[in-house]
């Protein structure tokens, strides 16, 4: 067994060594198992030092130029030579025993994908809110928080991967997609939830609780947004 994990970044410097620490210190799950793994880091067009510190950390990195979170996951996973994916978002940090939680998902032998709900590295009380009805409608829906998903690689190959027309909600989407193929294979998408992902809570700070706001209620009435860089600047405008 093969273990790949693929890290989309865009402009990450400040947050990419401490993540790409964390996600080494906790590849022993998989070691311990005597799994072979990997680590790529898809460099979405950086104009910062992302490259170099992916680089110095052992991953393999591959470069993506057009700015879209799928893209990048797309680029990272066509090189990836394992037979599960791991996409782990570049501010978050997954642990030992999330890790220890997918193999035992994986080896039941019956899963197609998965993901975990979420938790943010500090307090912020419009964030905590959002975050928990996320995860109970995670749960519920089965969908997959864009942060930590792991997917049968054959199966995301089979699919096509993430979309390239979405710039936001690409996992939710492939979620819809994902679940599909699962009940015609008969097997399962599952959220774990013992051990959350903790993400940064950064976009609390970079960004008024006004412009998220927002953009929930604009994409709420106007699914076109999702396909709108523009309209997704909460993604792409490089506040960092």
């Amino acid at each position: 067994m093969k273990i790949s994990i693929v890290v989309p970044a865009f402009n990450e410097e400040r947050l990419l060594g401490e993540s790409l620490a964390q996600i080494s210190a906790a590849m022993v799950s998989f070691k311990k198992l005597n799994w072979m793994t990997e680590l790529i880091v898809c460099d979405n067009n950086s104009t910062d030092a992302t490259a170099e510190i992916a680089r110095a950390a052992g991953a393999r990195v591959v470069f993506e130029p057009i700015n879209q979170i799928a893209r990048a996951r797309n680029t990272g996973a066509s090189i990836a030579t394992g037979d599960w994916l791991i996409f782990v978002d570049a501010d978050s940090h997954p642990s030992a025993a999330l890790f220890a939680d997918v193999a035992k998902e994986i080896e039941a032998g019956d899963r197609i994908a998965g993901g975990v709900t979420v938790r943010m590295d500090e307090y912020h009380f419009f964030a905590n809110w959002i975050v928990k009805l996320w995860n109970l409608t995670s749960r519920g829906l089965q969908l997959l928080a864009g942060s930590f998903i792991f997917c049968e690689a054959a199966t995301f190959r089979k699919i096509g991967g993430f979309s390239n027309e979405l710039f936001v909600a690409e996992e939710l989407e492939l979620s819809t997609r994902l679940k599909k193929i699962a009940k015609e294979e008969g097997k399962k998408l599952v959220i774990l939830h013992r051990h959350p992902l903790v993400t940064s809570a950064r976009k609390m700070k970079l960004y008024t609780i006004r412009e998220h706001l927002r953009f929930i209620f604009s994409a709420a009435f106007n699914r076109r947004i999702f396909s709108n860089r523009e309209a997704a600047h909460l993604w792409y405008d490089g506040r960092r």
